[in-house]
């Protein structure tokens, strides 16, 4: 099975530059798991959305590329049936006429690499 989670919404400190240190900005957020579903387990979307948006809320990143990093390392840790794991985050108003982003897919196999 697959999930997708599609332009989770959230408002954190996130980047380099003076102003991204000072107010909270918009960040959208694309996830895509692939897991193995077993009758009676199943993937929490919401309360995985939740533990998302309070992580990126918490720690502050400076770069993109530390927050997809964390947010991988926070699910792989707490969804042991995470098989594979697709993440973009964008920034939707950093630059004025475009939208600016990352992402980068893993699998559980290859995790700590």
């Amino acid at each position: 099975m697959k999930i997708h989670i599609d332009t989770l919404e959230v408002y954190c400190i996130i980047g380099l530059m003076d102003f991204e240190r000072e107010v909270e900005q918009k960040v959208l957020l694309d996830v895509e798991i692939l897991y193995t579903y077993k009758e009676g387990s199943f993937l929490d979307y919401g309360k995985l959305a939740d533990q998302i948006i309070q992580h990126l809320k918490k720690e502050k990143y400076l770069l993109l590329e530390e927050a997809l990093i964390g947010i991988k390392a926070l699910l792989f840790k707490h969804y042991p049936v995470i098989e594979e794991l697709k993440l973009k985050l964008s920034k939707p108003n950093i630059l004025p006429h475009c939208s600016v982003g990352l992402s980068e897919a893993w699998s559980r196999s290859l995790s700590d690499s």
